[in-house]
């Protein structure tokens, strides 16, 4: 029947479409190597043509400063030279004097007039031709300036590219998600002792396998890696994957990229669901302020109906920014005084954390979990289908677990940042100090429905951090306490 091979024609429709889609990721990944080869192909030739003008350059210098030596050599020779020689003409005339003088005086016979020519016998004797050397000064050796670059040219002619350093590998076992932080761990294929640096590149998909050239964010790059591992440290999880690679540099060039890899980073998202929270909160996506002047409580104002309350004042409160109002929906999720909004994420299944903070001058707020079915009058931890802590600053400091309006004193001090981990397969509901990890008061129940993330506020504002994964703090204290300590029997409702 065609009832009965439709369903595996959609199957067929399906693993084709995919093949398709992965086809053309192919093709998208060919066009990009294609576009930079020719890219890379011209920056390298660029740097081939500055390399070898520095090596000219440099051949330059050294042939002109040798020109320079053997030209300072010969002067300096010539100069030695000359002055020897100067010496030399002026022995050779001085004694060609001396020996005329002396030839002339010997031919003198009367003894009276040889005594008067004496002295000749002085001066010849005195000649600065007897002092003088007759060996040169400097000799015309100008070997020690000779060159021989045999061994340079051989070397010249074993001029060739540089080794490129080998693809790192990931190693996804080495590699931990946790906290927040991502620790990534690689190795070389073989030993490289010139490798002087890593760079890692990540971005966020959601996406799983192999990344995708379109539809995804850029790469995001980390240089300058000593080591063969990072830690990503205070990231937000807001997509279900991120993608890692790294490529070993030495100190010209970069290597190829190692083989990408895919980890999970799944943590739960949500915003404020703006469209069904009471008309007297201001929202954004993740913070809620109480505003007095919103909505019905303005028109009742107005026509003169004043609340139980009104004789309350205004509080002091800053102001989350000069927005315009918010677009709300038509129908009323709450209202009266269930100053409440919910997140817009359903919880089905699964741990999830988030944190929660108010302003310092907020005078009462709640965080919690709640079923869909919560009423438009109900505030939470007032029904059994709501869960919370209530933190109160209003003429009487309290703190304390609510459920089903049984409530139950905490005798610890409010916490800057609250910590909320809902196990909802477990059936437990908890709440920490976000800094320290102290826990505050532990729900055992069994969600029978989807929860969502609950917040009542009055006077005051809450902001929220979402995209966290369970501190590893949190997941060992749930192990130890196992939803025993900080509990209360009254408090643990079944709820059907």
């Amino acid at each position: 029947p065609v009832s009965q091979k439709e369903p595996t024609l959609q199957r067929i429709i399906s693993t084709l479409a995919n093949k398709n889609d992965e086809i053309q990721n192919f093709i998208d990944t060919l066009n990009q190597t294609l576009k930079g080869v020719q890219e890379n192909s011209s920056n390298v030739l660029s740097e081939l043509d500055e390399e070898f003008d520095s090596l000219y350059s440099i051949l330059d210098e050294v042939k002109e400063s040798m020109i320079n030596s053997i030209k300072q050599e010969q002067a300096r020779k010539s100069q030695e030279l000359q002055s020897q020689l100067s010496q030399c003409n002026n022995a050779l005339e001085n004694s060609e004097e001396l020996l005329e003088f002396a030839t002339r005086s010997l031919d003198i016979k009367e003894p009276e007039e040889f005594s008067k020519y004496i002295y000749v016998y002085r001066r010849v004797t005195m000649a600065s031709a007897f002092r003088l050397s007759l060996k040169p000064k400097v000799s015309d050796n100008m070997t020690h300036l000779m060159v021989d670059f045999s061994q340079e040219r051989q070397m010249l002619q074993t001029l060739k590219f540089l080794p490129v350093p080998k693809a790192p590998e990931i190693d996804p076992v080495e590699c931990l998600v946790a906290d927040n932080s991502v620790t990534v761990a690689w190795r070389m294929p073989e030993e490289d002792n010139k490798i002087d640096h890593f760079i890692l590149e990540h971005r966020k998909t959601n996406f799983d396998g192999l990344p995708r050239v379109k539809d995804e964010r850029c790469w995001e790059i980390i240089d300058n890696i000593k080591g063969t591992e990072y830690t990503l440290s205070g990231l937000k999880f807001d997509s279900k994957y991120m993608n890692f690679r790294v490529r070993a540099c030495n100190k010209a060039v970069a290597g190829e990229y190692s083989d990408p890899v895919t980890l999970e980073t799944k943590a739960l998202n949500f915003s404020l669901d703006n469209s069904s929270s009471h008309l007297n909160l201001r929202v954004e996506d993740t913070c809620v302020e109480w505003d007095p002047t919103g909505g019905k409580g303005q028109e009742n104002k107005m026509k003169g109906k004043e609340n139980k309350g009104s004789g309350t004042p205004s509080p002091k409160r800053t102001s989350i920014g000069s927005r315009p109002p918010a677009v709300r929906g038509s129908r009323d999720r709450f209202t009266g005084e269930s100053y409440t909004v919910l997140g817009d994420t359903a919880i089905e299944s699964g741990q999830h954390y988030w944190e929660v903070k108010a302003q310092k001058d907020c005078k009462s707020y709640s965080v919690g979990v709640a079923y869909k079915t919560l009423g438009k009058f109900d505030q939470l931890g007032k029904t059994n289908t709501s869960w919370c802590i209530h933190v109160n600053n209003w003429l009487q400091n309290t703190f304390a677990a609510k459920h089903n309006n049984k409530v139950k004193a905490l005798d610890v001090a409010v916490p800057e940042r609250i910590g909320v981990f809902c196990d909802f397969d477990g059936g437990q509901l908890s709440f920490y100090d976000a800094s320290s990890k102290q826990l505050l008061y532990s729900f055992k129940t069994k969600f029978t429905q989807p929860v969502l993330p609950g917040f009542m506020v009055w006077c005051g504002g809450l902001s929220l951090n979402t995209g966290m994964q369970v501190p590893s703090a949190v997941r060992t204290l749930q192990k130890s306490e196992n939803g025993m300590t900080g509990s209360a029997s009254s408090l643990n409702n079944v709820t059907q």
